[in-house]
Formats: C-alpha cells, structure tokens, sequence
C-alpha cells in the first residue's frame, strides 16, 4: 500500500476511487458474463453445423462418386461451374467486442452443364457442394467469433482480478489506515484539549 497523507480530504477522494474501481468490477464482471453466455451459444452452433456439413460432405462424396462411375470423371463439368465472389464480410459488436458477419449472396442455382450428357446423380452432388459451401462460410463466420470472445473473456477477466485482488484491496486498506490515523489524531486533539482546560482551570482557581 502507498503511504497517503491522513487527511479527510484524502480519505473522500480514496472512497471515490473504491467505488469506481466496485462499479468497474462489476460492469466487467456483467460484460464477462454476456461474453461467456454469447460464446457458448455459438459454440452449440458451430457443433450442429459442423455435423450437418459432415452429413452434407458424405451425401455430396457419394453423389459424386456415382457420377463418376456413370459418367466417367466430372472435371470438365466442374470446370463449367463459375467461382462464387460473393463473399462478404461485416462486423457487429458484442460489448465491444467486434464480430464478423459472413454472407454469400443469392446465388442462381443454374446448371451450367449440358443436361443430356449428365445425370441426376451429378445434380446432387452440384447442390450439395453448394449447400457445404453456404454452411462453411457460416461456421468460419461462428468458429472466428468464438475465438475473440474467448481473447476478450480472458482480457475481461484478467482486468477484473486487478480490480478485485489489487486495487479494491488496496483502496480498502488504505481507508482503514487514513480513518484510524484521523481517529488517532481526534483522541489526541481531545487529549490535549483536556489538558490545556485542566490547567486554565487549575490557575483560575
């Protein structure tokens, strides 16, 4: 504890800092909560997501397999498909905390193959790459955000123990110091007081 000057003044202005330095607590202890609560949702839908990406990949796999052994190797059907540029990415935030929103646009699902050279099997496995396409764009947009909660959680958390195990410690004690050293000073005001009328009396008689 650094040493204060017993003054009154001194102890109205450290009992203004131990109240802030409570509200702070609390507000990052309000604020690690909310993190907390946000980052557990999204981690419950990053694992439904990554198991219907799963299913979606294995469903996609065996479509294509099936092309594959009916049409002969797909390569040149795939390369008729246009890559998808409409990725984008915005922000929002959560107590500060900015998150990433990540969006595909409407994508027109045509069949850029010709139709009497292909089959249906070749149809599902192009819809449902597709389909894992959309729910990995979401999981990456979930699986980054989960990753700076838990950076700000672990920051929140760390400047909430300063404030509960250092300077709210700190400002209560030095409370307690400056209000006994001012109790102190009080009895020993009261003291001399004492004396100083005993002898005035002592030679007015």
């Amino acid at each position: 504890m650094a040493q204060v000057f017993p003054t009154k003044s001194n102890l109205m202005s450290t009992k203004k800092s131990l109240d802030l330095a409570k509200l702070g607590y609390d507000l990052l202890d309000r604020k690690r909560n909310i993190l907390v609560h946000e980052m557990m949702q999204l981690i419950d839908k990053a694992s439904k997501i990554q198991q219907e990406i799963d299913e979606t990949y294995s469903k996609a796999y065996l479509a294509l397999q099936r092309a594959n052994v009916t049409l002969g190797m797909c390569a040149e059907f795939a390369q008729a498909i246009p890559v998808d540029e409409s990725l984008d990415i915005d922000l929002r935030s959560v107590m500060g905390v900015e998150l990433p929103v990540v969006t595909l646009g409407d994508e027109k699902l045509d069949m850029y193959y010709g139709l009497n050279s292909t089959n249906s099997q070749l149809d599902e496995a192009y819809l449902s790459f597709v389909q894992v396409k959309r729910m990995t764009a979401e999981l990456a947009e979930i699986e980054n955000s989960v990753y700076r909660l838990a950076d700000a959680i672990k920051k929140t958390q760390k400047r909430a123990n300063a404030l509960d195990n250092i300077m709210i410690p700190q400002f209560t004690a030095t409370i307690k110091y400056i209000t006994e050293a001012l109790e102190e000073k009080e009895r020993e005001d009261f003291s001399r007081l004492k004396v100083i009328k005993r002898q005035k009396e002592e030679k007015e008689s």
